[in-house]
């Protein structure tokens, strides 16, 4: 029962959150990526940190066996491969193996380090719900270049690693490892009864994470993420999950030795505290060729980032915000400064005032969510006018479009001297940096207005 109940509970949230990838129920399902360990601790999210941790002492790490959708992943992965086993006569069996702490502990210092000298890059490459969010875009959003081939070697890598090792990725992943410091003094774990034990050590063959050691008897909690494979396949009832605490019926769990252990939830405690699609041609006076990416001075990150530092030192890469962005401003960067982390860009769509989906299912706290029309009082960039490129200049023909679709008459058309023609010029203290003008720009290739982020949002 306790098995079915799991896989029940890993079905809603791997489904809500592949979902949500997708760019489905943003509204209805946003609190599944709000649930989500690393990203939380970014975000400063106390209530998930605290909630998430709680859980984790109270039932064991039953958050990489429901909650992670990488953890569910692998399981998928895992059941696929012991159909094919099955069908081939030869089911894939599991085995012990010692706690790799030469690996994981030192993971967990690499990603600690990482916040803080803000080394965006290694959480991206670390976190596993970041990195199921860019496999899930890499189908549905493909990218090509260096995003793809992450995304793709990911994708590779964790599965195959699940074929043939069970969860091999939840024993070395920073975010299980943090748990593991609450899990192994878990209130209710899987017991092994001695006096029921008949020695047919099923319960290490399925075990997916290879932290039971049968022979001896022993779990090691630590790694353990409460799938109840062993109690499911024990033909004797041997295995209970209950109470772990009072009278000893039977042998200690190895973890190491007790300091090791309270050393170790105190690291995990530290961890905690210290972390807390537009292509107007208007008036048909361009040719349809497709606008080419425009260098900017300073990159723009969305309204609700309040400053690039905050962005970039918050942003997990998950993609969720570029699955969610119904306008194509936003895309995965492949500058090795950013790698991954969204980029926006006005090629193909500017950031509409009246948007907030970015906002609205970021959980890491890098875009902080809005209220309806609080967009239209925040600056994210100026945009400048090069006036070589602009048709006016290069073509003698009026225009006037970046002035008729700014959303807050930001630009002006002023007469051009000698001619009777009107050209555009910004007033940089109202200018939004929404882009409607430089995606709107009928110049082509390159655009005759560039939107240049603020390093700091400004109130206008």
């Amino acid at each position: 029962m306790l098995r079915k109940i799991r896989i029940a509970a890993a079905a809603l949230f791997f489904v809500g959150i592949t979902l949500l990838l997708i760019g489905i129920g943003r509204d209805a399902l946003g609190w599944t990526a709000k649930l989500q360990f690393l990203p939380s601790c970014l975000a400063g999210n106390a209530i998930a940190i605290v909630a998430i941790s709680l859980l984790t002492l109270v039932f064991g790490r039953i958050y990489c066996s429901v909650i992670c959708p990488l953890g569910v992943f692998q399981d998928i992965v895992i059941a696929v491969r012991q159909r094919i086993s099955k069908l081939r006569g030869k089911r894939k069996r599991f085995a012990f193996s010692a706690e790799r702490k030469w690996i994981r502990y030192p993971m967990v210092l690499i990603v600690i380090v990482a916040i803080v000298f803000n080394i965006q890059q290694i959480i991206v490459l670390l976190d596993p719900y970041s990195a199921y969010g860019r496999m899930v875009s890499a189908v549905f959003h493909p990218h090509w270049g260096l995003v793809a081939a992450i995304a793709l070697g990911t994708f590779v890598a964790i599965a195959a690693a699940a074929a043939l090792w069970g969860r091999a990725w939840c024993n070395i992943c920073p975010v299980g490892t943090v748990l593991s410091l609450f899990g192994r003094y878990a209130l209710l774990r899987p017991v092994i009864d001695d006096s029921k034990c008949n020695g047919c050590h099923l319960c290490e063959k399925s075990c997916r994470t290879s932290c039971i050691d049968s022979f001896n008897r022993q779990i090691d909690y630590s790694r353990c993420v409460s799938c109840f494979d062993c109690i499911h396949k024990c033909s004797g009832k041997a295995i209970r999950y209950r109470f772990a605490y009072g009278k000893k019926s039977e042998p200690k769990e190895k973890t190491g030795s007790t300091g090791t252990g309270r050393r170790a939830f105190l690291g995990g405690i530290a961890f905690l505290a210290g972390s807390a699609a537009l292509k107007a041609e208007d008036g048909k006076l361009a040719p349809v060729i497709e606008k080419q990416e425009l260098k900017r001075d300073t990159p723009i990150v969305p309204p609700g980032a309040g400053s690039a530092q905050n962005f970039y030192s918050h942003c997990t890469a998950c993609q969720l915000c570029v699955q969610a962005c119904p306008n194509g401003v936003l895309r995965p960067s492949t500058e090795l400064e950013h790698l991954m982390q969204p980029q926006m860009g006005y090629e193909k769509g500017y950031c509409r005032p009246e948007c907030t989906a970015c906002s609205d299912v970021c959980p890491s706290g890098a875009i902080l969510k809005l209220k309806e029309g609080e967009k239209l009082t925040i600056s994210i960039g100026v945009a400048r006018v090069n006036p070589d490129l602009c048709v006016v200049n290069r073509d003698l023909v009026s225009c006037g479009n970046c002035a008729r679709h700014c959303p807050v008459g930001a630009i002006r058309m002023v007469p051009k001297e000698g001619t009777a023609f009107r050209v555009p010029t910004v007033n940089e203290e109202l200018c939004l940096g929404c882009g409607a003008c430089e995606n709107l720009c009928p110049s082509r290739p390159v655009s005759a207005i560039t939107v240049n982020g603020r390093q700091s949002h400004k109130t206008v």
